[in-house]
């Protein structure tokens, strides 16, 4: 089992749920002949929130056998995040949804049972959008 959360480019997502669950399972329809370590191919805040949060959960080691640190899947639009280490998962989550406030970008909580989608409230913050 893993905690996953997704930040995104609001701009390239539709704000109504239904559309937005399709598009979530078009873009994470995971490619094997794109690279998906790049945040250079990613929007400038994507870039940004991956700067900030690579510093305090870094990039799990590709060789280790040890499920540690942080997967991140780097798209266009979007930074998928898969964290390995269960003791730092409430932090993640509140480092995630504070950066992606601070970056201007929306929040998916894809490990949540209600599945919450936040968006930017322009005042600085995360108001929600959707949830199940």
């Amino acid at each position: 089992m893993t905690f996953d959360l997704m930040v995104f480019a609001p701009e390239a997502a539709p704000a109504k749920r239904a559309a937005f669950l399709d598009w979530y399972e078009q873009q994470t329809d995971w490619s094997d002949d794109q690279a998906y370590d790049d945040p250079a191919h990613s929007a400038p805040a994507l870039q940004a929130f991956y700067a900030d949060l690579g510093a305090e959960f870094p990039p799990a080691p590709a060789d280790s056998d040890e499920p540690t640190g942080t997967e991140y899947i780097i798209c266009p639009a979007l930074i998928y995040m898969t964290f390995l280490d269960w003791d730092k998962i409430d932090r993640a989550h509140e480092a995630v949804f504070a950066l992606a406030a601070r970056h201007g970008l929306g929040f998916f909580d894809v490990s949540s049972d209600l599945a919450e989608v936040w968006l930017p409230d322009n005042k600085g913050g995360l108001r929600i959008a959707h949830s199940e």
